[in-house]
């Protein structure tokens, strides 16, 4: 059955409050999901540099593009799912919103079972080809056999998050992410340091928390668009799901872009650091915390964009295209002015923030302070390229959007990364990135740019 879309229009916010309000709405709480999420990200990292040591911090980093790849997953059927439930809510097609929800859900429980089997039937392989060194080989073993346990959680949780706060639920959301995160930061301690688990302690307070947040996911499914959703609604339907897959692969797609990026760093940081001062252990260390530090501030920007994508896909969908612009707007200069912040921090207290992660010798510090520095030089831009690709992905326009979330990564980045360190040594992979995310930022503007000129040519209902 379609409901009249002026009807659903008048009743829903998204379509008449204030631009402004709605973006502090949807985004504060998703901005406090995000930066929950990559602090105690943070937090493991520091507890594990204290109560491991370097190598341990080492197998983290290891270990880290298999959870990106789980974020993937997530990301392609829950932002996908929820910008299509929220455009066609815009439309009007309520019953068509309900389908998409119920696939997006059913799906990601499916995905996170299989990818934990795959993982763990290819455990050895997998480490190695991401980046393993002889050293750090055992902890990594260790460290992901146990946390790829939580896969099917992590996935359900981090997909759902994105389904909740678009079933208009922002807040919910933020509990759902915030509860996990606590309790893996309370259990971080207690597993290392008071029960002396090392290493394994931090994988299953991870675990642990990535179930008690997957729970809540499950406690708010009989509530999902006013206790609508049935247990059939669940069963995947293949042209709700290619709707799904189309909206949310460019999220998806950037996820995998930096497991592949990650991958790449990983072997050319071991290789060329074998043939540096530094040796191999010292750069797989630095670059896994600089990346986790990084994703503090991204996720204030990431968390902005996800906040901005039910208001962008309900106007578009409901033809109003003055609001989907002045909601980017926003969206966009907030984001920048976090990333200009970013850069500044990262220039001048490089040393203070690599110290949280444990100690190291004087040759740790300097490749650190000089990694933060150098790579993390143009993160100003990294304010645009993450907000655009979503926008056109919340509008719609998923060619659009996968092709910006692959700009940074796949089209500069990688390329950069293989041809300069042959010139430049080890030193050409920290040049590689702020060369990336300019050229990553002046297109993602001009794209904009010429979408919004788009829209002013189209009829728009008042």
């Amino acid at each position: 059955m379609k409901t009249n879309a002026n009807s659903l229009n008048a009743e829903n916010p998204l379509g008449y409050a204030p631009v402004g309000s709605l973006l502090r709405k949807f985004a504060i709480p998703s901005i406090i999901s995000m930066l929950v999420s990559a602090l105690y990200n943070i937090v493991d990292q520091i507890f594990i540099g204290q109560g491991v040591g370097m190598l341990g911090n080492a197998a983290t980093n290891v270990a880290f593009p298999m959870t990106t790849i789980t974020v993937a997953i997530a990301l392609l059927l829950g932002i996908g799912g929820a910008a299509n439930f929220n455009l066609a809510l815009g439309r009007g097609q309520e019953e068509h919103a309900k389908k998409i929800a119920g696939t997006a859900f059913g799906t990601l429980l499916l995905s996170g079972i299989l990818f934990c089997l795959v993982i763990r039937l290819f455990l050895k392989p997998v480490v190695l080809a991401c980046g393993a060194t002889d050293q750090t080989l055992e902890y990594s073993l260790a460290y992901v056999g146990i946390t790829s346990l939580g896969f099917p959680f992590y996935m359900l949780g981090t997909g759902g998050n994105h389904l909740i706060r678009a079933d208009g639920k922002p807040t919910y959301s933020m509990i759902m992410v915030l509860s996990g995160a606590v309790i893996n930061t309370i259990l971080d301690p207690i597993f290392i340091f008071v029960f002396g688990w090392g290493i394994q302690g931090a994988a299953w307070a991870t675990v642990i928390g990535q179930i008690f947040s997957a729970i809540l996911v499950l406690v708010y499914l009989p509530k999902y668009m006013h206790s609508s959703l049935k247990i059939k609604d669940f069963i995947p339907d293949p042209r709700c799901l290619k709707a799904v897959i189309s909206l949310g692969s460019a999220a998806c797609l950037n996820q995998l872009a930096i497991t592949v990026v990650q991958i790449l760093m990983n072997n050319t940081l071991r290789h060329y650091g074998s043939l540096s001062e530094y040796g191999s252990d010292i750069p797989l260390a630095v670059v896994g915390i600089v990346m986790k530090v990084n994703m503090l501030f991204l996720s204030i920007v990431i968390g902005l964009s996800q906040g901005a994508q039910p208001i962008i896909s309900f106007n578009y969908g409901a033809v109003k295209y003055s609001r989907v612009k002045e909601a980017y707007l926003k969206a966009a200069g907030a984001a920048t002015v976090v990333a200009i912040l970013g850069v500044i921090c990262f220039q001048l207290f490089p040393r203070q923030i690599i110290s949280l992660f444990g100690n190291g010798d004087e040759l740790y510090y300097q490749f650190a302070v000089k990694f933060f520095r150098i790579f993390l030089f143009c993160t100003f831009f990294n304010g645009l390229q993450p907000v655009t690709s979503n926008f056109f992905t919340s509008i719609g326009k998923a060619t659009k959007g996968i092709f910006l979330s692959m700009t940074r990564q796949i089209i500069f980045l990688v390329p950069l990364m293989i041809i300069f360190p042959i010139f430049m040594g080890i030193d050409g992979i920290m040049f590689a990135g702020p060369i990336s995310d300019a050229a990553a930022g002046i297109l993602a503007i001009v794209l904009v740019i010429k979408e919004f000129h788009k829209m002013s040519m189209l009829p728009e209902r008042k």
